[in-house]
């Protein structure tokens, strides 16, 4: 088990800042998202220099965004970073990333898709943070239940997920450290210095806009370099917008071909997970203690911790 710290949780009154470390984003499709964390979440929010940029597909040149991300980690008073949005460019500048100051006193980064690059990296630092929406997709229709699973999360409960079972399901219970997301960018980072060893511990993956011949190419990346073989469980999330070729490559569907890959195992399986690239992106505590629980009929999952009690919310809908 890798030691991991976790970030002080926020309060009201808290400054977030929010940074495009990635993609272009259009200003004014993040104004709702930030009136939420300002009128809704009452914390201050910090925006970044490369909000109201661009350069080419990105929201600054590299050196920009390596600037702007540097700033926000190196300022005492901001408790938590929250990503604009993804796209592309996290791994063009991950490696110049300064977290002396970082590690002495952490706190929260956020965000999914490209972040997934970021997630890594701070797990192996041994800090947690939150793969979850982002300022323009917190404020999608049907994004509320999300939204409000990574305010819990900052404000110091952790949510509990209960969801229906999927025929491809395979029963059991996991507990272990909660890596992944995008697979895209987890299978690219094998053998880069933000390789992840998953061994015993619960993997989530999620993508979009794939041809599947590409996905079934990334299970097998995965496979040859031995990520699948000793994981304590698999969550398999939203896999949307998925694309074939003219001539069908498989006759099989995303969740299909992932099932192909990892059937001689026998750690849980959960499918149809709500995270990824969807409106109910629920907030996952990447590097914290977790457990999986897949029984015929619903999945259970929930973050563990001796620090902090897990919050039953029945009453808002989360088990």
């Amino acid at each position: 088990m890798t030691k991991i710290k976790i970030p002080s949780f926020l309060k009201a009154g808290d400054k977030i800042g929010i940074i495009a470390p990635a993609s272009a984003i259009n200003y004014t499709e993040m104004i709702p998202g930030i009136n939420r964390l300002k009128n809704e979440w009452k914390l201050e929010v910090v925006e970044g220099q490369t909000l109201k940029s661009s350069f080419n597909q990105f929201s600054a040149s590299d050196e920009d965004r390596l600037t702007d991300f540097q700033k926000m980690l190196d300022d005492p008073s901001i408790k938590a970073i929250m990503a604009a949005r993804g796209g592309y460019g996290c791994s063009r500048i991950v490696d110049d990333l300064d977290f002396t100051n970082f590690i002495q006193s952490p706190k929260w980064i956020i965000g999914f898709s490209d972040l997934t690059v970021v997630h890594s990296q701070l797990f192996k630092l041994g800090i947690t943070s939150v793969h979850a929406p982002m300022v323009k997709s917190m404020m999608l229709p049907g994004a509320e239940e999300a939204a409000d699973s990574l305010r819990k999360v900052l404000f110091g409960e952790l949510p509990s997920y209960s969801i229906n079972s999927h025929s491809l399901n395979r029963p059991g219970t996991a507990t272990g450290q909660l890596v992944g997301g995008n697979l895209c960018l987890f299978a690219h980072l094998i053998g880069s210095v933000t390789d992840i060893d998953t061994k015993g511990k619960i993997l989530f993956i999620e993508d979009v806009n794939e041809y599947l011949y590409n996905l079934d190419r990334m299970m097998i990346q995965l496979k040859r370099a031995g990520k699948l073989d000793h994981l304590a469980g698999l969550i398999v999330g939203q896999f949307t917008d998925m694309k074939d070729n003219s001539r069908p490559a498989f006759g099989k569907n995303a969740y299909e071909i992932i099932h192909e890959h990892v059937s001689e195992y026998d750690y849980p399986l959960s499918f149809n997970f709500p995270v990824g690239h969807v409106s109910d992106n629920r907030a996952m505590i990447v590097g914290m203690e977790s457990r999986l629980d897949v029984q015929k009929n619903s999945v259970d999952f929930h973050f563990v911790s001796d620090k902090i009690p897990v919050i039953n919310a029945l009453k808002d809908g989360i088990v």
